[in-house]
C-alpha cells in the first residue's frame, strides 16, 4: 500500500482518486477550494447557486464504468435527465428579421427541421454528416481517446493498418470549417455546426475536421443533472471516500519536492509536509513548466506558450426575469462575421467587437420554463482570449461588453430584467486555475498535430503523474475524467 497524493479535485484528480483508492493505496486529495469540481464550480449570486462551468452532461459510458468499476451503479448516485432538444439557435439576418432553429437528440427529426430552415439539400447534407462524425468517433474512440497518448505511428497500429480508410477519413488534414462545406452550404448551419470547435477552445477556421465528432457524441445522449452539474463532482467525491480516500478542502500546495529525481511529497501552504511515494497533478500543466510548484518539477511538463492557448471565456452568472422568447436550457445567439469574431480572439487577442453568446437557462428543461414573474438562473457566455495572465481586464472592459451582449440578445428576441450578476473574465479564471492565463481547454486543438501535443499521464519526473483536461485525451468532463483514470492506470502500472 502506497501513499499517494493527487493535486486538485477537478474530474481527472477524483477519477484518480477512486481508481487508486479502491486498488488500496492511502490516497489523499488536496484541493485549494473550499468543494470538488475544478471547472465544474457554482457561483453563488445572491442566495441562488448556478452552474459557472460546464454545463453538458455527455459520454455516460464513461461515467457508468468508473462507478461500475467501483461495484456501483451510477443512476443510483445521480439523475440524469434526457430532453428532445440540444440546442435552441438564433440569427439576427441582414433585414433585422430573426431566424430560429432547434437541433434535436433524433437525426430524423433534426433532417426535417433542418429541411423546413434551409431546404431539403441541407437537410440531407445533415444525414451525411452524421453519418462522417459517427464513422469518426468510432475510428478514434479506442485506439486515441481512451488509450494513453499515441504518437501519429502507434495510432496508426492501432487502428490497423488494414484499415487506413478509415483513419484518413478522420480528416485531421482539413480544417473544421473546409470540411463542412462538403455537407451544407448555408451560412448559419456552417457557424452551428463550426461551433462544435470551441467545445475544445479551439477556431473551426483552424482546428482539424476531426472535433466532427462531436456532433456524434452528442446525438448519443445529453443529459441535465438533477440538482446541477455540481453534483457529478460531489457524487465523486464521495465514491472517492467509500472506496478509502481522504479528501483535505481549502488546502493550497506551495510546491512538489523530489529525492534522487523521484517524487517524494509535497509542501502545503501552510508549510506542512506531506510524504509521498507518487502524485497525481489534476491542475493546468502549465503551472508546473512555469516554476509554480516549485523548481524540482519545473521541467516535468513544458507550458503551453499564450499564442498556443485555447480561448478563455467572459461569463456572467444572472438571476433575471427574461422575456421576449421562449428559451430552451441551451442556446446559443450567433454573431453576423464568425471569422472576425474568432481574429477577435485569438489574432488580435481582444474580446469580440460582435460575440456569439451562450445562454444555459438552468431552470428549464423538458417542457418545462419558470412562470413569467419568476426570477430565472442564467450562465451567459462570450468568448474571449487567454490573456489573463498579462494583463486585468477592466471593469469598464467588461461592462462595455456586457452592453453589448445584452444589446444583441434584445435584438434577437430575448429581454433580460437583471437581478443579480457575477462576472467572471479571463483573468479571473486565471486565478482560479493558476499559470493558464484563463485558458479553460489547455492547448488549442489548432493543426492536424495539435491532439499528439498533449502530454501524456507520465511527466517527465519519475513518480509524478498528470490529469485533467490540458492533457490527454483532451478537455471536456468526460475526457478530463478519462485522463484521470489514464493516470490512475499509469501509477499502478509503476508501482508493481
Amino acid at each position: 500500500m502506497k501513499r499517494i497524493l493527487v493535486i486538485g479535485a477537478g474530474m481527472g484528480g477524483l477519477a484518480s482518486a477512486i481508481d487508486l483508492a479502491r486498488a488500496g493505496h492511502h490516497v489523499t486529495v488536496l484541493e485549494r477550494a473550499p468543494a470538488p469540481g475544478g471547472k465544474m464550480r457554482e457561483v453563488a449570486v445572491g442566495s441562488a447557486k448556478i452552474d459557472g462551468g460546464p454545463t453538458v452532461f455527455t459520454m455516460s459510458w464513461v461515467f457508468e464504468s468508473l462507478f461500475a468499476d467501483a461495484g456501483e451503479d451510477l443512476h443510483q448516485w445521480l439523475t440524469l435527465e434526457c430532453g428532445d432538444v440540444l440546442a435552441r439557435h438564433r440569427w439576427v439576418e441582414q433585414d433585422g428579421a430573426v431566424s430560429s432553429f432547434d437541433l434535436y437528440t433524433d437525426i430524423n427529426q433534426s433532417i426535417e427541421a433542418i429541411s423546413a430552415f434551409a431546404g431539403d439539400a441541407e437537410g440531407q447534407g445533415y444525414r451525411a454528416f452524421c453519418a462522417a462524425s459517427r464513422d469518426i468517433y468510432e475510428t478514434l474512440r479506442g485506439p486515441f481517446i481512451a488509450n494513453q497518448r499515441p504518437n501519429p505511428l502507434s495510432l496508426v497500429s492501432r487502428v490497423g493498418f488494414g484499415n487506413l480508410a478509415a483513419l484518413w477519413r478522420t480528416s485531421s488534414h482539413r480544417t473544421m470549417m473546409n470540411a463542412l462545406g462538403d455537407y451544407f452550404k448555408d451560412p448559419r448551419l456552417l457557424q452551428l455546426f463550426g461551433r462544435y470547435a470551441t467545445y475544445c477552445g479551439s477556431s473551426p477556421y483552424a482546428a482539424p475536421a476531426t472535433l466532427m465528432l462531436i456532433a456524434h457524441v452528442e446525438q448519443d445522449g445529453v443529459w441535465r443533472v438533477k440538482g446541477g452539474m455540481a453534483q457529478v463532482a460531489s457524487a465523486m467525491a464521495r465514491l472517492a471516500e467509500k472506496q478509502g480516500a481522504r479528501f483535505r478542502f481549502d488546502c493550497g500546495v506551495q510546491k512538489i519536492v523530489t529525492r534522487n529525481a523521484k517524487v517524494c511529497g509535497a509542501i502545503l501552504d501552510t508549510g506542512e509536509d506531506i510524504e509521498a511515494d507518487a502524485i497525481v497533478f489534476n491542475g493546468d500543466m502549465s503551472a508546473l513548466g512555469t516554476g509554480l510548484l516549485g523548481p524540482d518539477v519545473a521541467h516535468a511538463a513544458k507550458p503551453v506558450v499564450p499564442a498556443n492557448r485555447s480561448q478563455s471565456a467572459l461569463t456572467w452568472c444572472v438571476t433575471a426575469k427574461t422575456s421576449g422568447m421562449d428559451l430552451a436550457h441551451h442556446n446559443v445567439f450567433f454573431s453576423h462575421d464568425y471569422k472576425a469574431e474568432f481574429d477577435d480572439v485569438f489574432k488580435r487577442r481582444r474580446l469580440p467587437s460582435e460575440p456569439t453568446i451562450y445562454v444555459c437557462a438552468q431552470d428549464r428543461g423538458q417542457d418545462v420554463a419558470p412562470p413569467n414573474d419568476m426570477t430565472e438562473r442564467l450562465l451567459i457566455l462570450i468568448n474571449a482570449p487567454a490573456d489573463g495572465d498579462a494583463r486585468a481586464f477592466t471593469a469598464e472592459e467588461i461592462d462595455a461588453a456586457k452592453r453589448v451582449t445584452w444589446h444583441h440578445l434584445a435584438k434577437c428576441g430575448l429581454k433580460i430584467e437583471e437581478g443579480g450578476c457575477v462576472a467572471t473574465p479571463p483573468d479571473g479564471f486565471n486565478a482560479l486555475f493558476p499559470a493558464s492565463g484563463g485558458a479553460l481547454y489547455g492547448r488549442a486543438n489548432h493543426g492536424m498535430f495539435a491532439s499528439f501535443q498533449r502530454p501524456s499521464a507520465r511527466s517527465h519526473v519519475q513518480g509524478l503523474y498528470l490529469a485533467g483536461g490540458s492533457v490527454h485525451p483532451g478537455p471536456g468532463i468526460p475526457m478530463a475524467t478519462l485522463s484521470g483514470r489514464l493516470a490512475a492506470q499509469a501509477v499502478l502500472t509503476d508501482l508493481k
